[in-house]
């Protein structure tokens, strides 16, 4: 009697358990993120939303789904040609010519982006920005920490820290006299986990989660909310990890997937929101609730991840910690 109810519990258990781990194995996001299935249109339609670096790869994908669901859209971009072609693709709500386009180089300097922000504000008779979707980032090749340029260095910190730091806070002090806006940031799986061959970079995204996640404390009684999205591996037409996403075993998450978690993360008012297929997803889990493992497999592939960039071999499969070490 006793060995049919220990059998029954475990059974009840393990189908759970299953479950669950089958679930994760195929999920694209947190679990957090995975509960919420759609987005929430009323926290978009007729809002303003301006996007940063949005003239290709993700910030493309984002606006063309954000004027399906009928949002006021602000896009920015250093190349205003390319902005004006994303512009003309638009559909939705909105006519494509309601579109502002304003040409922006977050590098350029608190002045220029002050008068971004004044551009911004005016725009759609002065309502001001609801939405601000921090996605303008520079990621140079994989290289190891040592080799990275004085120039590289410089240009990284400015564009994906300094200047979206500096636009931030010129318009978080509007935002905070209308009692309200939302901040919604692209950062990365790099600025959760150690990220051999790319450490500047993941430097830059680990500074972005500090200074937002502490923003947020700081003004989340006074009606700002901040989103913080870390997408692992993302496939791109034209731009970033497409060359190399369709070589091998690896695995990424399509840029129109990524956008359309992103928009249900901050349409939920997720404070962070992970997105990755595996083992992206794992080792961000391993180094977020059990560093030392996760660090030890970090530093167990760091080496031979450098030495596979640089054939354009894959980056993030599991081949780099189970598969056989060269000579």
């Amino acid at each position: 009697m006793l060995l049919l109810l220990f059998i029954s519990l475990s059974l009840l258990l393990l189908v759970p358990l299953l479950f669950f781990f089958c679930f994760f194995l195929t999920a694209d996001g947190d679990f957090t993120l995975m509960s919420k299935r759609h987005v929430k249109r009323e926290e978009i339609e007729d809002k303003v939303v301006w996007i940063t670096g949005a003239s290709r790869g993700i910030g493309e994908v984002l606006a063309k789904q954000l004027a399906s669901l009928g949002a006021k859209l602000i896009l920015s971009a250093r190349n205003e040609a390319e902005l004006e072609r994303v512009k003309k693709q638009l559909t939705g709500k909105h006519a494509p010519d309601e579109v502002k386009i304003l040409p922006l180089d977050l590098a350029s300097g608190e002045d220029s982006l002050r008068e971004a922000v004044e551009k911004a504000e005016s725009f759609f008779f002065g309502a001001g920005v609801d939405y601000m979707i921090h996605n303008a980032a520079y990621e140079r090749p994989k290289t190891t920490a040592l080799d990275v340029t004085e120039e590289s260095l410089k240009v990284t910190f400015n564009i994906n820290v300094l200047g979206t730091i500096s636009l931030t806070r010129l318009l978080a002090t509007l935002m905070l006299k209308r009692g309200r806006g939302h901040f919604v940031v692209m950062s990365s799986a790099a600025g959760k986990v150690p990220t051999p061959g790319q450490a500047v970079y993941s430097a830059s995204k680990f500074a972005l989660n500090g200074y937002f996640q502490s923003l947020r404390s700081e003004l989340c009684k006074k009606g700002i909310k901040i989103t913080i999205v870390c997408p692992g591996p993302i496939e791109t037409k034209g731009y970033g990890v497409t060359t190399s996403a369709r070589k091998g075993s690896e695995k990424h998450v399509s840029s129109e997937r990524c956008a359309e978690l992103t928009i249900i993360a901050a349409t939920h008012g997720l404070k962070e929101a992970w997105i990755s297929d595996q083992p992206v997803l794992a080792v961000m889990y391993v180094v977020q609730y059990m560093p030392t493992i996760g660090y030890w497999l970090m530093d167990k592939i760091g080496g031979r991840r450098v030495e596979v960039a640089a054939q354009k071999g894959n980056t993030y499969s599991w081949s780099l910690l189970f598969g056989k070490k060269k000579p």
